[in-house]
């Protein structure tokens, strides 16, 4: 499975500080939990990571 794959999985993804000073990614799907523990200075890297890719996003033009 790559980036471009499509699946049809449905699955919720919940954002928020943890009470160890951590930036917690929980991501589940049926029976299947990850949470995912960054330090802030990670967390922040990541969300750079996410607008440099929703502003490549833009710019490609979707198959129709």
């Amino acid at each position: 499975m790559g980036i471009n794959d499509e699946r049809d999985i449905e699955a919720n993804l919940q954002i928020g500080p943890t009470d160890q000073g951590m930036v917690r990614l929980f991501i589940s799907a049926g029976a299947s939990e990850i949470p995912m523990d960054f330090d802030p200075e990670e967390a922040e890297e990541i969300a750079e990571e996410l607008r440099a890719a929703a502003a490549a996003a833009r710019r490609v033009k979707p198959k129709r």
